[in-house]
């Protein structure tokens, strides 16, 4: 059984990431963020970087880039992703959580690919990439955020803007499967 561990960054929505996964059929473990990799990973094909309210607080997470599986940071995840790697992070024109339109940007992305041309997500947008980091792919954008998502497909490093584990994200279920699919190569 594919097994994903789930990197609690403290968000209000990260055991929807953990249900999302088991449903499924993933043996997903939500994993606190001070869990420092070595703990974890020998031991899963997969890691999400959740969502959170603050870079201050994301642990060990950052390490989790350095590991041999694919990653999936959702949110702050994505944020934290760009920010180890090279990109840029800065506030948001937006603000907080809404509705928005996705403009699928890569067609051929394993991960958000197959919902183009466009999807309708739950998003918040307080911060966000502002700049992909050097060998990252701009995937998705809108008319609120210029980064809704990147991928490094070479390294199998994933990141998405919104929420694809609420009920309110179009299509959430396929980013997963998505994913899991990159986790069982």
């Amino acid at each position: 059984m594919t097994r994903i561990a789930v990197v609690d960054n403290h968000g209000q929505f990260t055991h929807l990431e953990q249900r999302a996964l088991r449903d499924l059929g993933v043996d997903a473990d939500l994993v606190d963020n001070d869990t420092p990799p070595e703990d974890v990973v020998g031991d899963v094909d997969g890691v999400v970087l959740s969502g959170g309210p603050s870079m201050e607080r994301v642990g060990h997470a950052r390490e989790y880039l350095d590991v041999d599986v694919p990653v999936f940071g959702i949110c702050l995840g994505m944020q934290l992703i760009a920010d180890e790697l090279g990109g840029s992070v800065g506030s948001g024109e937006y603000g907080g959580y809404a509705d928005v339109d996705v403009d699928i940007v890569d067609p051929d992305d394993p991960l958000v690919g197959s919902l183009a041309p466009t999807t309708r997500v739950w998003a918040s947008h307080a911060d966000e990439v502002t700049e992909v980091p050097p060998g990252f792919t701009l995937t998705a954008r809108s008319d609120v955020c210029d980064v809704e998502a990147m991928s490094n497909a070479d390294e199998d490093l994933y990141g998405v803007q919104w929420h694809p584990e609420v009920a309110h994200t179009e299509r959430g279920d396929e980013v997963f499967e998505n994913f899991v699919a990159r986790c069982r190569r």
